[in-house]
């Protein structure tokens, strides 16, 4: 074969190698073209065709919601008289580590007492929402307790002194009124039962003092339970929150308020936190006309089942809310209700956890009878309980359930025991050490402890104790009812 005849085979061969690579190209293209579409396409497309929806959806502007917003949202600025100087002490009710070795405010005013006080003006910012047009706004009691001058302006500029009609330190909530000579703007309530994790929020307030600022989220949980009081039911956003934020509204996608933005995690981003509004709603006629809110109150410290208590109970599941104590004259005493109890239901409502249960009674009237089934001893008890007013100073004893353990050496409460610690009665033995290393050392059993109870028995003596503990032997778990200051609580020991 001649070198022509080569060379002309050989260009047909790539030749036909071109063609097929090139079909085959081509034919993954429009396989990958058919069944892979572009997101960016999509969204693109989506704007084209639905630019007049009236639901904003995440790739839309939300210019008209804020616009129609922003009118009443109102920037808060107060004024309070801080005192300082004589015994120094710690900001924010912070432990000074001088104070552990030194004794803290004894050591201080006996070297430093002679320091005069002397006053300042404190300034600090907030926000707010007018929700009347003849000048209620709806903001939180951190900004403005405690305040000697509250000043609000809004958004068109125009400036307003303010006064407290009512507040409310347990949800933070403050109900504020400024005066003016014509009819304000007012933002639209929601309901906050309606929303959905997964929902697109706006949060507008005055951030830094950066007054009449816009941020975007979605709700991140709903229901949160963070420790900020007895009645946490927190709206969860990502929606950027910062100081001033406080007391500022968080709408929804339809202009709504449907929550009270109020806490932010230090040092947290995108985790802020909103009291639902149908909250402050059910507060408004309290704040409006007493000033403060009333709840319910039946006079028992409570915590929640762990595995240990529920298996010491013989109970299968952790459902419900114990007893740790009864306030001696108050309405569970008077009802029957004791320490052991496990509180299932309320008026037939099944109770998961202490957090519903105080819940559940605070949302009842003074004077309401209330019907209380109560576990005890085995079976099922049926209590009623006529609710009464809660003070302020009524804190239950939601108690971590870290506060566990065994390694402890206890000893008899007698009368000079009893008046150094300044105890009332003599009643239990008082926990006088904590070996280290111990699982009541890694939990936290304190000396000063005061065992109430071994296994429902009551122990009085280091002798009764004793007994009880060697009824349980060295495998049986213990159930031991504590008193730690005004509170009590029951602890389990492997």
């Amino acid at each position: 074969m001649s070198s022509k005849q080569t060379n002309r085979k050989t260009f047909f061969m790539f030749f036909l190698a071109f063609l097929v690579a090139s079909f085959t190209i081509s034919a993954i293209e429009v396989l990958r073209s058919s069944f892979f579409k572009s997101p960016g396409r999509d969204i693109q497309m989506a704007n084209a065709v639905s630019p007049a929806a009236n639901s904003p959806q995440p790739f839309f502007s939300f210019a008209d919601i804020v616009e129609g917003s922003k009118p009443a949202v109102v920037n808060i600025s107060t004024t309070k008289t801080v005192r300082t100087g004589g015994t120094f002490r710690m900001p924010f009710n912070e432990l000074s580590p001088f104070d552990r070795y030194f004794g803290g405010d004894d050591f201080f005013e006996r070297f430093f007492g002679d320091i005069p006080q002397r006053e300042f003006k404190q300034k600090s910012l907030g926000s707010g929402f007018i929700i009347s047009a003849d000048g209620y706004i709806f903001t939180n009691n951190h900004v403005v307790e405690k305040s000697d001058k509250i000043r609000v302006k809004l958004s068109d500029g125009r400036e307003y002194d303010a006064q407290i009609i009512g507040r409310d330190a347990q949800t933070d909530i403050a109900l504020i009124r400024i005066k003016p000579s014509e009819r304000l703007p007012v933002a639209e309530i929601g309901d906050s039962d309606k929303l959905r994790v997964g929902d697109w929020v706006l949060a507008i307030g005055n951030p830094f003092g950066l007054e009449q600022t816009v941020t975007a989220g979605i709700v991140s949980a709903k229901g949160r339970v963070i420790g900020a009081g007895p009645f946490d039911n927190f709206i969860q956003t990502d929606a950027s929150i910062n100081p001033g934020n406080s007391g500022g509204p968080l709408f929804n996608t339809e202009g709504k308020v449907i929550g009270i933005n109020t806490a932010i995690i230090a040092q947290g981003k995108g985790i802020g936190f909103a009291v639902p509004i149908n909250m402050a709603k059910s507060m408004l006629s309290d704040l409006k006309g007493k000033g403060k809110v009333t709840r319910g109150w039946i006079g028992v410290s409570v915590q929640d089942v762990t595995d240990d208590i529920a298996l010491s109970f013989k109970r299968k599941d952790r459902n419900g809310a114990i007893v740790a104590d009864v306030v001696p004259g108050d309405p569970a005493d008077k009802a029957g209700l004791r320490a052991g109890d496990i509180i299932l239901e309320v008026n037939d409502t099944k109770i998961k956890d202490t957090h519903e249960l105080l819940a559940l009674i605070a949302s009842f009237r003074v004077g309401d009878r209330v019907k209380i089934n109560a576990l005890r001893d085995g079976r099922e008890q049926l209590f009623t309980v006529i609710v009464a007013e809660r003070k302020d100073h009524m804190e239950s004893a939601r108690l971590s359930n870290a506060e566990q353990g065994f390694g402890i050496s206890v000893r008899d409460i007698t009368p000079e025991i009893a008046r150094y610690l300044g105890l009332k009665e003599t009643k239990g033995v008082i926990v006088a050490e904590v070996e280290p290393g111990t699982s009541a050392d890694e939990v936290g059993i304190h000396p000063q402890d005061i065992i109430l109870q071994v296994n429902r028995v009551p122990v009085n003596t280091v002798k009764e104790y004793q007994l009880e503990l060697n009824k349980v032997g060295s495998k049986g778990n213990i159930l031991l009812l504590i008193k730690r200051g005004k509170a009590t609580f029951f602890v389990v020991i492997k």
